[in-house]
């Protein structure tokens, strides 16, 4: 049966449990059928913003082992230059219960390094008298291995598995534009990501495959960087080279 109930507050009216029952239950079985579908990574938001000490990472919405959990308002961590790996990640907690509640939490925190049981949110390699930056010169610096703000390991929520971010996306098929192709397979899916909110991983590597004649592969999320890379390199890019990482201090532009 569907239903589609709504209490009523009344004056008079006696308040019921089943009344709060339902603003009880409703929103988050709404929340749980709609990304019924969905693989864990985040849903919507967490974006973080680079500052010169913190890092703030913005409200959203992520799924973990089939569970939603909502960041209601932004929140600061702040970082230093360690010149090591430092990864901004959820760390789940196991569940709490108490008379009232049953609860689900997970903490945002900064460690140097992030297991399958955590989620995320992006990494880098600060350098003492360094400054952190999220504003790429192109899509093949979002690679650069010291003093830049990573997404390509930030594992977003898709309906096939997981995805890479938007962001990674919609910054592939704008530079793709800026430098022209006529080549249909990448009119179509340059259209694609920037019309859509996120890009399914198996649309990008049936893209790759069909644009190259190559047999259907898949890849890790720096090895997919490092292909779609490739493509821009063929549009008159920076050549990048497979299976290594960029470094802040070795950066070339080629007309």
């Amino acid at each position: 049966m569907l239903t589609h109930i709504v209490p009523k507050f009344e004056k008079g009216r006696i308040l019921k449990t089943e009344m709060l029952e339902n603003l009880r239950d409703y929103p988050r079985s709404f929340l749980d059928i709609r990304y019924q579908d969905y693989s864990d990574g985040i849903i919507t938001g967490m974006n973080v913003t680079v500052g010169e000490h913190a890092l703030t990472v913005g409200r959203g919405i992520v799924k973990h082992k089939g569970r939603l959990y909502l960041l209601e308002q932004g929140q600061e961590v702040p970082y230093t230059a360690t010149g090591r790996l430092s990864v901004l990640k959820i760390r789940f907690q196991e569940e709490q219960s108490t008379a009232d509640f049953q609860q689900h939490l997970g903490n945002i925190c900064l460690e140097e390094e992030v297991n399958s049981q955590e989620l995320e949110l992006g990494r880098f390699k600060l350098k003492t008298g360094a400054l952190l930056r999220s504003d790429y010169v192109d899509f093949a610096d979002l690679a650069t291995e010291f003093n830049t703000f990573s997404l390509i390991q930030v594992q977003h929520a898709g309906t096939t598995g997981p995805t890479l971010s938007p962001y990674i996306f919609k910054m592939f098929a704008r530079e793709l534009i800026s430098r022209g192709t006529s080549d249909p397979f990448d009119l179509a899916f340059t259209m694609l990501c920037l019309n859509q909110g996120f890009i399914e991983r198996e649309a990008v590597l049936y893209y790759l495959s069909s644009r190259s004649g190559a047999a259907y592969r898949d890849y890790d999320s720096s090895k997919l960087h490092q292909v779609l890379a490739r493509v821009l390199e063929e549009k008159g890019g920076r050549r990048v080279n497979a299976g290594t990482t960029r470094s802040g201090g070795q950066r070339m532009l080629v007309d």
